[in-house]
């Protein structure tokens, strides 16, 4: 599909969603496994991201941020491509791909004109999360399989397998009467000379322990500095 100028039309543009805020919509047909964009924006790490939004509301659902690994964050707030205003949708048009260290958006079908794309923020989740994070985090897409969060699905807690009760031991009676009223015949110690040697070492050598260093965890994110993941 081209232009009047002949220029061949661009695949998308932003424009207001009804998702939220503005959203990215397709202008032609898109084909599956067609490659949209480059996530891009100031690639930072993960304690400058903290830094950077900590006076952010908890309240503000709101993130540009997309962890590229352990030791990087991008953050499309600075100097970010359109990329940053696809919404999150839980039966995604889209995913993203990590290639060297780089963050894609490609498409997953084909995309029809006019219909907003989206893929899955499965934004991260954190042990001392409020009660109430779903809803800050909650998905608007209208999907028929929407799962009411932009949040990752969370994982089921692991079933502890329950002991099986040990049935009671029987114990047989000795068939022969007269075994109750045999005796026990008592062994003689052996008589022999003692040793001259020194006492035996016991075999089993006890080691040292050794107290391992403290783990240093970090603090937890909390959802102003929420990020975006593959």
């Amino acid at each position: 599909m081209r232009t009047a100028n002949g220029k061949r039309l661009p695949m998308f543009k932003v424009r207001k969603s009804k998702i939220h805020g503005s959203g990215v919509f397709a202008l032609r047909r898109i084909r599956k496994g067609t490659r949209l964009i480059e996530y891009t924006g100031d690639r930072i790490s993960h304690d400058e991201a903290d830094l950077r939004y900590e006076d952010r509301p908890i309240e503000d659902n709101h993130t540009f941020l997309f962890i590229v690994d352990k030791r990087t964050v991008i953050d499309a707030g600075v100097g970010g491509s359109d990329a940053r205003f696809i919404n999150h949708g839980c039966a995604p048009s889209c995913e993203t791909v990590i290639e060297n260290r780089r963050v894609f958006i490609d498409a997953i079908r084909t995309i029809q004109p006019g219909e907003e794309l989206s893929y899955d923020y499965q934004i991260q989740r954190d042990n001392d999360d409020p009660p109430n994070i779903d809803e800050i985090f909650a998905c608007r897409c209208g999907a028929k399989t929407c799962r009411g969060s932009m949040l990752e699905v969370r994982e089921p807690a692991p079933v502890k397998a329950r002991a099986k009760k040990k049935s009671p031991v029987k114990k047989s009676k000795p068939r022969n009467s007269k075994a109750k009223n045999s005796k026990p015949k008592k062994s003689s110690p052996k008589k022999g000379k003692p040793g001259k040697g020194k006492p035996g070492k016991s075999s089993t050598k006890k080691g040292k322990s050794r107290k391992s260093p403290p783990v240093k965890s970090r603090a937890g994110k909390s959802a102003k500095s929420r990020r975006r993941s593959r």
